[in-house]
């Protein structure tokens, strides 16, 4: 697994996510997963043509999938806050909710950074596919018409 639930002990403090889960396991594995999976949505392309701007397209699932110092250390903290933010929901501490609330946004922000190529990182990434003429998939282009003249 990408991130195991003694991990998470560099964001929260452990006896705060035991009392919050009070000791289950299941729920921690639920978070974990369900940031793993939001994480993966920002940088998995998709079939849009947006994707086929030059931006760098990530092996989602070998980004994932990778353990012990494989593991990109930034992506990981930012999997850690959302990971964190699922968990925090079920309790009502008004002050360590919005210090977690303000790190999950600042994790979503990053990922979208992320997504739209402003920033870059060294993850596996897909291998480019050939684009010929006969190919239903066609470069972005550009352009205009010639101008018209009534001559």
């Amino acid at each position: 697994m990408f991130i195991e639930n003694d991990e998470l002990k560099t964001v929260v403090y452990a006896y705060q996510i035991e009392q919050i889960t009070e000791a289950d396991d299941d729920i921690i594995l639920m978070a974990i997963n369900a940031a793993i999976d939001e994480a993966k949505s920002y940088i998995k392309g998709n079939n849009k043509k947006d994707w086929k701007d030059g931006r760098p397209l990530y092996d989602a699932n070998a980004v994932f999938s990778a353990t012990g110092t494989n593991r990109n250390a930034l992506l990981m903290e930012m999997v850690k806050n959302i990971a964190v933010w699922y968990v925090i929901r079920l309790c009502n501490v008004d002050m360590m909710f919005d210090h977690v609330k303000d790190r999950y946004d600042r994790a979503i922000s990053w990922l979208k950074q992320l997504n739209k190529g402003e920033i870059t990182l060294d993850l596996p990434l897909l291998p480019e596919t050939v684009i010929d003429e006969n190919s239903a998939i066609q470069p972005f282009r550009f352009g205009s018409r010639t101008k018209f003249n009534h001559e």
